[in-house]
């Protein structure tokens, strides 16, 4: 599906009176979890336990200030 096809047919699923900043936010997040998707394809990732580390490390950097 081109990002157009998936605009459009993310355009038909809300509802009518939906706003331009409701339009605007779920553009934002389609646009968001394509670009994890292709992080995740592409190899761009953390382990859980990294992310935790990396998590304490900056708790650890934000309270010893």
């Amino acid at each position: 599906m081109t990002d157009k096809q998936a605009v459009l047919d993310a355009l038909g699923r809300l509802p009518e009176q939906a706003s331009l900043e409701e339009i605007t936010a779920e553009l934002h997040i389609m646009a968001a979890v394509r670009r994890g998707r292709a992080d995740v394809a592409a190899g761009r990732t953390k382990t859980h336990e990294e992310a935790e580390q990396l998590v304490e490390s900056w708790a650890t950097a934000w309270t010893s200030k």
